[in-house]
């Protein structure tokens, strides 16, 4: 029920936007001439994955994570990692779309509860994806791991936010994302409540145990509304 809480924070990729990190690169790539493959991409995650453990542990920065995915591109088109980098972004702003049900659900959501962002991703990013949905007037909080130094699960993320929200209840605000083990492991111990949008019925982490669990944000949209 809406009334159990005074803010809603949501993760940004894949819990309300589409992200289709293969059609980036493609759209990427096609500016070098390459017909990017599947092949390609599985080689490309193979790397990117792993940089993505690193960043969330807090072993390497954004940066070294946005420059290290492209380092074998780059030399082996003569560019930038940097430029690939900030092309593969933008691509993605461009084919960017909210996920099926976002946009009821935060109609249904606005001006009844605060809600906000709490996202690894990159600021570059999320305020072009924001602008271009249509969303950016919707939340009253944007907090993005490049920022604050800190990216989920590690608390200060959290308390960053938190101090940035005036403190509410900690039992009052509910976390909403599609990884279990960045955004509701880490609600779970900044003391929030947590939502686990698990559109593929994957099995759940043992250890972490959301307060809900729904396929779908018409599904959450069913039990706030």
């Amino acid at each position: 029920m809406l009334k159990d809480w005074d803010w809603i924070l949501f993760d940004a990729d894949d819990t309300l936007f589409h992200f289709d990190a293969f059609a980036g690169l493609q759209r990427l790539f096609q500016q070098y001439d390459v017909q990017f493959s599947r092949a390609d991409y599985d080689d490309y995650q193979a790397i990117n994955k792993p940089l993505w453990v690193d960043y969330q542990n807090g072993a390497i920065s954004s940066l070294q994570l946005q420059h290290q995915r492209f380092e074998s591109w780059a030399a082996k088109l003569d560019v930038t990692a940097q430029d690939l980098n900030s092309g593969f972004l933008s691509a993605m702003a461009e084919i960017c779309t909210p996920l099926v049900g976002a946009v009821d659900l935060l109609n249904a959501l606005k001006g009844r509860v605060k809600m906000g962002i709490i996202t690894n991703g990159f600021t570059a990013l999320q305020q072009a994806r924001l602008e271009r949905t249509g969303f950016l007037g919707v939340f009253d909080l944007l907090v993005i791991s490049e920022q604050v130094g800190y990216a989920k699960p590690h608390p200060a993320i959290f308390d960053y936010a938190l101090t940035r929200m005036g403190n509410p209840a900690r039992e009052r605000v509910l976390m909403v994302g599609d990884n279990p083990d960045s955004d509701i492991l880490g609600g779970i111990n900044a003391g929030l409540a947590t939502c686990w949008l698990n559109a593929e019925g994957r099995a759940q982490p043992e250890g972490i145990n959301p307060t809900w669990q729904v396929t779908s944000l018409k599904e959450l949209q069913d039990k706030l509304v």
